[in-house]
């Protein structure tokens, strides 16, 4: 299947926790952004809760008409190869005018996303793809990110549950992680990857790299 090369790239304490702001505030957090420039994967992922609160103003789209998009369809209102993808299952995001955008926004949704929300995105200029009939095809929606918007590389910056999705579904190739020296151990706090099932067997990855920084952070990547 053609797809992108996709990279899952995140920052963890060493106890695995990923919260944004706990790990703004641990070694290793500079160390993560220039690893993503390195890595050079210039279009980026993100879930919907990770969008809401960096991305947007967290305001939500509120359809009048809820007749949903219902078939495969996808819509590029950029001439770029580089994109800020979200994913939003349903459609619900507000965004700003997106025409003059340096990397220009991707929206991710289900089939279920209203016609009037894929009207929505491309009023504010915004490309999207939707499949999948209730939750988003990852595996479609990578192919049709490949063949009809040139995307080569991708890089997954999202939570646990983004994670373990493209996880699950085999399309992540490498996973990139920094490790900040400092413990959350706070309870019911995200993880690295979240939400496969009980029964499945661990995925095994292959160490290709790990470099040690002056602030006590490491930086490995694995091939999945």
């Amino acid at each position: 299947m053609n797809k992108p090369y996709i990279i899952c790239h995140m920052m963890m304490s060493i106890d695995g926790r990923i919260d944004c702001g706990m790990t703004a505030q641990i070694p290793g957090n500079n160390t993560y952004y220039e690893a993503l420039d390195e890595i050079n994967a210039p279009t980026r992922i993100s879930g919907k809760v990770t969008a809401a609160t960096e991305l947007t103003d967290g305001d939500l789209f509120k359809a009048q008409d809820a007749t949903p998009i219902g078939h495969e369809a996808f819509k590029k209102n950029s001439n770029s190869n580089k994109f800020e993808i979200v994913t939003d299952t349903h459609g619900t995001l507000l965004w700003r005018d997106d025409h003059d955008a340096i990397k220009p926004h991707l929206i991710l949704m289900s089939e279920q996303a209203s016609q009037e929300y894929a009207s929505y995105l491309n009023k504010q200029g915004i490309s999207w793809i939707a499949t999948g009939k209730d939750k988003i095809d990852l595996t479609r929606a990578m192919k049709i990110l490949a063949d009809e918007f040139n995307v080569e590389r991708v890089a997954i910056v999202g939570g646990g549950k983004i994670n373990g999705g493209f996880l699950q579904a085999g399309l992540i190739d490498e996973v990139s992680l920094v490790i900040g020296p400092a413990i959350d151990g706070r309870i019911n706090q995200p993880s690295l990857f979240d939400g496969r099932a009980e029964n499945e067997k661990p995925i095994k990855l292959k160490l290709e790299t790990v470099q040690k920084f002056d602030d006590g952070s490491l930086w490995l990547r694995y091939l999945v």
